[in-house]
């Protein structure tokens, strides 16, 4: 998208999966060192931005408890103002949120929205900061923020602030939504909670697959506490090989095409809800935006 003149923008902003999620090792300042491989769907929330005539940042979405000054949208959006607005010069923003992914289920709709507020207010606020930039700004906001600024499938490493491009094929993902809320508190605190995965060099990590070479260490934790997460991984297992995206609850399985994807779908049993969704190396939020 050329940079225009326009005052208002509306963006998809997506799911993420981790393809595969590994803990490291703890770090002296508490937080736990991991390396993921972030993928991308072309499955998700949607923003729109209209800019008004006022400084004022309003917030609105179909479900109305997201509608708090606490939302990641209206923290980015402040976070860019207090640091651009020193001439009260920048217009104020409406955004509405139209929500579709779940709360809490590993698929980082919070931190996609967040993220796609910090590249949306850049063009419309004519701030021209690079994505190095925003992503510092993201960082602050939340670790997975800086992923979906990227824009790109990559690995992370350390908090999930070292990121190289890797690119995978591009297949189509089963997504099952469990009715669960997983705690992320309680699970890196847990003394249960696997902690020595040797990292993987970048090189060798030949990902091209769920198969057993990665892992998700946060798994058997979640099915433990957590039944109704296990129990759709049983279900989906009966398919295909399966995999929990993040902290959960989602559980994912990739299929070659869309076809075998939807005809596993549309046997979910009564209970159960999920999507279909194909995958991206290039997030749709940056397709709109960049081409």
């Amino acid at each position: 998208m050329e940079d225009q003149n326009v005052n208002k923008l509306t963006l998809p902003s997506p799911a993420k999966l981790n393809l595969f999620l590994h803990i490291n090792g703890k770090l002296p300042n508490g937080y736990h060192e991991l390396q993921s491989l972030f993928h991308f769907v072309d499955y998700g929330d949607e923003l729109t931005f209209t800019l008004t005539e006022n400084e004022a940042i309003e917030l609105s979405c179909n479900f109305q408890e997201l509608e708090t000054n606490d939302n990641l949208i209206i923290r980015a959006a402040k976070a860019l103002q207090e640091r651009y607005n020193q001439d009260n010069l920048l217009p104020g923003v409406k955004i509405h949120l139209h929500k579709v992914l779940p709360m809490g289920g590993g698929v980082g709709g919070g931190s996609s929205n967040a993220a796609t507020t910090l590249l949306a207010l850049n063009q419309l606020w004519r701030l021209n900061l690079s994505l190095s930039e925003l992503e510092s700004i993201g960082n602050e906001l939340g670790a997975d923020v800086p992923i979906f600024i990227r824009g790109k499938t990559s690995i992370a490493e350390g908090t999930g602030d070292k990121m190289v491009d890797y690119p995978v094929m591009e297949k189509w993902y089963l997504i099952l939504t469990p009715d669960a809320h997983v705690n992320t508190a309680l699970l890196f605190s847990n003394p249960d909670l696997p902690r020595n995965t040797p990292k993987i060099p970048n090189q060798l990590v030949n990902y091209s697959g769920i198969s057993s070479a990665h892992h998700n260490d946060f798994e058997e934790l979640v099915y433990k506490h957590y039944p109704e997460i296990a129990k759709a991984r049983d279900w989906l297992l009966e398919y295909a090989p399966s995999r929990m995206t993040g902290t959960g609850a989602c559980i994912f399985s990739e299929f070659s095409d869309e076809q075998q994807a939807l005809e596993i779908f549309h046997q979910l049993p009564e209970g159960l809800t999920g999507f279909v969704a194909k995958g991206c190396n290039k997030s749709p939020t940056h397709q709109v935006l960049f081409g």
